[in-house]
Order: C-alpha cells, then structure tokens, then sequence
C-alpha cells in the first residue's frame, strides 16, 4: 500500500469526526506526482489583489511565448493551494497533456490557502477577476481557452460562469472540464446555483467524478453535508442542463490528487471528450 493509499483509508474515519478540519489536512496530503514547474510557468494571479480597492484585477507571471498554439488550457487549482504548488499543478496537467495534446497550461493561481470557509468566499470572490480575464484574453488574443478546474476550482468556475452570463459574454471559452469538482452534487442541474449559467456558456461542460475520491466521499461530505458533484456525478438531483455531461473516470482516477496526473489520471479522457 502506498503511502497516499493509506492516507485516504485512514481518511475515511477523520473526515466524519473532524469535517472541514479534516479537509484541510487531507487536501494537503496529495502531491498529484511531486512536478515542479520551471519558473517559465505561464500564470495569472489574483493572490491579495480581492480586497484592493483600486488597482489590476490581476497579475501575470511567467513566459507567455507561445506562438506556435492553436489553443491554451487554463488549470483553476483547488483548496489549500500556496502559489509554488499552484505553479506545479499546471505544470503536472501539462506534462500529462503532452501525450495527447500538446498545449500550453496556464495557471490560475488564487488565495485558497485559508481555512476551508474563507476559501469558498475566496472562490466566488474570484469570478470576477476570472472572467475579466477570459474577456480581456479574448479581446488581445483571441486563441480558444479550455478550462481545468480542480476541486474547490470548481466552485470559482461555477461563479464565474454566472459572472459571464451576466455580462452576456457566452463564448468566452471553448470548454470547462471539472476534475473532482468540490461543489454541491445539484448546483449544476438545471434548477441548481450553476444550472443556467452552464446552458448560457457557449461550450461543453463535463464533470469527471471518481467514486474512489474519498476526499469528497467522505470528507466534504462531512463538511459541508452535501455530495460532491466531483464523487458521482448528479446522480438523481434533477436533469442537467444543455451542453453539460457527467463522465465517470472512477477506472482511472484513484484519489482526489491523481485526476491530472501524468499516467495516472483522466486528462486523454478530458481531451478524447473534446474531440
């Protein structure tokens, strides 16, 4: 048994008895394979930048020398994520990526490294910010941006979505995958928080859930006394809206770091999904 393996077994009992406390540690227990991102590593931040009253609504990093793609994926990191290990993670999905389809990863690097309530505001915070970049993106590039959201990810992405159609901006993205997604199992039904901002987006929007991921089996569970849509999909909560699908990737997904992995995870599903 490896040792991420017997941190997820012992998991099952702490994340009843400690609920977001628990989810704290869990979360920082998961490497997604130990890669470190060269300091090339493209990223948009907004790490201090929510509460400035004036001021960019973002910042960027890294190298953005990358003329030669037709296209660039966007990996919104989950809770308890520094901005070194938010670097690394769209580092990870990019090594993993260039099996299938190589294309630039840019990070999304936010302040999720609080404690679990915080984070959550932190996450719908940040939509905002997001979608002013996506709009700004499309104006002075123009390339089809497809969205990697990672855990509590999932929860900036739902609000951002919200935040486009609100502007009335549906095609600001050319897909959005949910990878584990850390959010209630029937916000993206039809009648749920996501529901009419997932039909108003002019792009596919898949859920990849893994019955093996006890973080959100057990732990968010606890936590937050809902399912995560990133565990089972919608199961019975009410149909979904158009342009979204559930895809259980629980054959390839073993735990709640292993969804963007190199040769562990699910992304050729992600990019078999987009054809």
């Amino acid at each position: 048994m490896t040792r991420r393996r017997l941190l997820i077994a012992l998991g099952s009992g702490l994340g009843l008895l400690g609920g977001g406390g628990a989810y704290v540690y869990w979360s920082l227990q998961g490497d997604s394979g130990g890669y470190t991102a060269p300091d090339s590593q493209p990223v948009v931040t907004t790490r201090g930048l929510l509460d400035a009253a004036e001021g960019p609504a973002f910042e960027t990093g890294g190298m953005w020398s990358f003329d030669d793609a037709s296209e660039v994926f966007l990996f919104v990191h989950g809770f308890s994520t520094d901005a070194e290990r938010a670097r690394d993670n769209a580092y990870t999905a990019q090594v993993a990526l260039d099996g299938t389809r190589p294309t630039p990863v840019i990070a999304y690097s936010w302040d999720s490294d609080v404690e679990w309530v915080q984070a959550k505001d932190n996450a719908e915070a940040n939509s905002t910010h997001l979608a002013q970049w996506l709009v700004e993106w499309a104006e002075t590039d123009g390339r089809p941006v497809h969205l990697l959201a990672h855990s509590l990810g999932a929860r900036v992405t739902g609000e951002t979505l919200r935040e486009l159609a609100k502007r009335g901006v549906p095609d600001a993205l050319a897909s959005v995958s949910l990878l584990g997604g850390a959010i209630p199992y029937d916000s993206v039904t039809t009648d749920g928080r996501y529901g009419d901002a997932i039909a108003a987006v002019d792009a596919p929007v898949s859920n990849f859930y893994s019955h093996n991921d006890k973080v959100l089996s057990w732990v968010y569970r606890a936590s937050d006394r809902t399912h995560a849509v990133g565990h089972a999909g919608t199961r019975d909560a009410g149909p979904p809206p158009d342009g979204y699908q559930d895809v259980d990737v629980t054959d390839l997904v073993a735990d709640h770091y292993s969804y963007f992995e190199p040769d562990a995870g699910c992304l050729p599903r992600v990019v078999a999904e987009l054809g």
